[in-house]
């Protein structure tokens, strides 16, 4: 099994232009890395931070991985890799931690080539806190490259767009995050049902790969589903209420809902694709004898609108209560 370039499964493509900038020393001073939360992007990132400051003489052979300085950036702790963080109450990325973060970014680097600066997600910046970046930007101090991850363009100023090279990352195929699975030491069994499961997300894939709690969290999501497909109208309500209140919970609940429908849409309608939720085959097979094909696509298209809505101002428990009067009524 062959190991992809930097060992950067699925985004073969920008790792390679990434090489290529560096090898010709066309480098960009401002990076714009989009995509789906956990498809790549901060890996993309660290491992660009580490070829730009390896420490191998042959700088085709970068990174290396194993010198001083790709190992401190593989683990987060090297002093001139800066990465920016979200306020916690409101997962927000704040102009003053912008701010902070542009102004060590002026520093000359510790005892790397460059000074990086990755801004995890920056689309959760208002506008004035992306204002604040727009100087480092026209100005560059040298020897600086910023890094900025956003899921999608559309919450990034146009400003900061066409001063950034923009290198749009999409989901994975599912067999090359089953390759990346088993080449991290997963056997196939548990590789097939992540990388059916993760929508594209290797992040998440490998993170669950080491993290047995995340697919505990999916299991407890199914469950849920599961449970209230039972209920009636009052059960279903009384979850929209507790749901409710943790808004940024439910994008990967939904998520993960989305998948089930899916599954059982393809079971409906005798596809021959395989499911992504394998471990819940004797559920969905049960449940499609319950249900049509109409069924499910409602339930299917109730998901998706209801993760449209979390993006708006909407009535988060209303809005849920509307997709559970959607779901087929097993219970009532």
């Amino acid at each position: 099994m062959t190991t992809p370039l930097w060992n950067i499964y699925g985004h073969t493509w920008a790792a390679e232009q990434l090489r290529r900038a560096l090898l010709n020393g066309r480098i960009r001073h401002a990076y714009l890395l989009l995509g789906a939360e956990s498809v790549g992007k901060e890996t993309l990132a660290r491992t660009f931070a580490m070829a730009l400051n390896c420490l191998d003489d042959d700088p085709a052979a970068r990174p290396c991985g194993q010198c001083r300085i790709c190992q401190q950036i593989a683990s987060g702790s090297h002093a001139d890799i800066l990465y920016s963080q979200v306020d916690a109450t409101s997962g927000a990325l704040k102009i003053e931690e912008i701010r902070t973060l542009a102004g060590r970014l002026a520093l000359k680097p510790y005892d790397a080539r460059y000074r990086v600066a990755i801004f995890r997600d920056f689309d959760a910046a208002q506008p004035r806190a992306q204002d604040a970046l727009l100087k480092t930007l026209e100005e560059p101090p040298p020897h600086a490259l910023l890094i900025l991850l956003a899921q999608s363009p559309e919450a990034v100023l146009p400003t900061i767009t066409s001063r950034s090279q923009v290198l749009p990352l999409r989901p994975v195929p599912t067999a090359e995050v089953e390759r990346a699975l088993l080449a991290h030491g997963a056997d196939a069994d548990k590789a097939a049902l992540l990388a059916g499961v993760c929508s594209g997300r290797i992040g998440w894939a490998l993170s669950a790969l080491a993290d047995e709690t995340l697919l505990e969290q999916r299991t407890n999501a199914l469950d849920l589903l599961e449970n209230a497909l039972g209920q009636g109208r009052a059960g279903r309500f009384s979850l929209a209420e507790d749901l409710a209140k943790e808004k940024l919970a439910l994008y990967p609940l939904l998520e993960l809902w989305g998948s089930y429908w899916r599954d059982a849409l393809h079971l409906c309608v005798g596809s021959e694709l395989p499911i992504a939720n394998r471990d819940r085959a004797d559920h969905l097979r049960r449940l499609t004898q319950l249900i049509t094909q109409d069924d499910a696509v409602a339930a299917l298209r109730a998901t998706q609108q209801m993760v449209g809505t979390l993006d708006s101002n909407a009535n988060v428990r209303l809005a849920l209560e509307v997709m559970f009067l959607d779901y087929p009524g097993l219970g009532r």
